[in-house]
């Protein structure tokens, strides 16, 4: 019989092959919050799972963690506890829905929001350690243009940039598009228009955003689609479900069951670009192999 232990799950999983492909790792962000970039995230990864993609959501909203409220999971250990040398970053792993694996981070500890910039590049190493047999990790970013937001979004292959139609959420997503490409050298962005009414809205938005990023910045924005706004997703928020299994033919779950499937169709890397990554020393040996 398997076993559903948390602490079982990770052991087995340690024991990948080392010349395992690097995972697929998508950073979902939002420039400002209440973009819905947290809810985004919970089911994108349910969603790869759900579709047979061996999938790990992380939550680096180091200080103002939810990832584990909105799916109903109540963790022993989290990021905290790794910073704060209580337990190993395999210890954190909990099970999901679907089989999704969940690294959950601490709410309301406002040592974890304030790390310095080596702490967070100490996290990133670590999940080289894990040998974990993914195809994909999906990382929920905190709000705003931080430095934690900024590595773990440049740690990424790609950036997912939720943005929804008011004019703070788009004023942020520029400021953060501008900070990831002067900065960290992100050169693609992809644009994810939410909580809209109608395709055309969307498309609007990401064409409003688009003519100001391509004038003054050196960025490729990549247009996703949109989630409409739907009453089925709050009513899944409230049931701490992702709406795809809670509700899996509503319009937003259809949706974002949509974004799973272009996702895992984008090009895996073909080897580490020289900067802080995720499983980097996977990165590598995937590149020498290939080679």
């Amino acid at each position: 019989m398997q076993s559903h232990d948390p602490a079982d799950q990770a052991a087995g999983l340690r024991v990948a092959p080392p010349r395992a492909r690097p995972p697929r790792v998508i950073a979902v962000t939002g420039g400002k919050g209440g973009v819905g970039k947290t809810t985004v995230a919970v089911n994108l990864a349910v969603a790869l799972s759900e579709a047979g993609r061996r999938t790990l959501l992380l939550d680096t909203d180091l200080g103002l963690a939810n990832v584990d409220v909105l799916l109903g999971l109540s963790p022993r250990f989290t990021l905290a506890d790794v910073v704060e040398g209580r337990c190993a970053l395999a210890d954190t792993i909990l099970e999901g829905p679907r089989g999704l694996l969940v690294v959950p981070a601490a709410s309301g500890k406002r040592q974890m929001a304030e790390l310095a910039p080596a702490e967070h590049v100490g996290l990133i190493r670590a999940f080289s350690d894990l040998d974990l047999p993914l195809d994909a990790m999906v990382i929920d970013t905190a709000a705003g243009v931080s430095d934690q937001v900024l590595t773990f979004s440049q740690a990424a292959q790609d950036v997912v940039l939720v943005v929804c139609n008011e004019p703070a959420s788009i004023t942020d997503a520029y400021a953060l598009i501008k900070l990831l490409s002067r900065e960290r050298n992100v050169g693609r962005v992809q644009v994810l228009a939410n909580m809209v009414r109608s395709p055309a809205e969307g498309r609007e938005l990401f064409d409003k955003l688009a003519r100001v990023a391509e004038r003054f910045l050196d960025v490729v924005l990549n247009y996703l689609g949109a989630i409409p706004y739907d009453e089925w997703l709050r009513r899944s928020i409230q049931r701490q479900q992702a709406v795809v299994e809670a509700f899996p033919s509503s319009a937003s779950a259809l949706a974002l069951r949509d974004l799973a499937r272009r996702a895992d169709q984008w090009q895996a890397p073909s080897g580490a670009r020289g900067g802080v990554e995720f499983f980097v020393e996977r990165l590598v040996q995937g590149a020498g192999a290939a080679a």
